[in-house]
């Protein structure tokens, strides 16, 4: 007997919000492990949806200091950006990043992901 998944929808908004905090409470609820029966090998998670994501915070130094880094496996092809360049010119994909990289890495992460609407 095949059970049908009911997902729930939740929204969030970002304004004021600290990146880490929210992005752990999105993928928490993502994994599904706010639903009774939880199991890690089904994915029942929520969808959710964020808005002003623009005016998310960082703790820290962490816009003026992190620096982010990305290699073409080619021979000199290391580039590196400063995180507050990252988000000023895409602040979604930086979010979405950080809360992909809370889920676990396995292969329902992926479809974990679709789930996030940064609007």
């Amino acid at each position: 007997m095949i059970k049908k998944i009911i997902r729930e929808k939740h929204s969030f908004d970002a304004a004021g919000e600290i990146a880490g905090r929210l992005a752990s409470k999105i993928a928490y609820l993502l994994m599904g492990k706010n639903v009774v029966g939880y199991r890690p090998n089904i994915d029942a998670g929520a969808e959710v949806d964020v808005t002003n994501i623009d005016k998310l915070k960082f703790s820290g130094k962490k816009l003026l200091t992190e620096v982010k880094y990305h290699h073409s496996q080619h021979p000199g092809g290391l580039k590196s950006a400063p995180l507050a360049k990252l988000f000023k010119e895409n602040p979604g994909q930086v979010f979405k990043k950080i809360v992909y990289n809370m889920l676990p890495k396995n292969k329902l992460r992926p479809e974990m992901i679709k789930r996030l609407n940064i609007k």
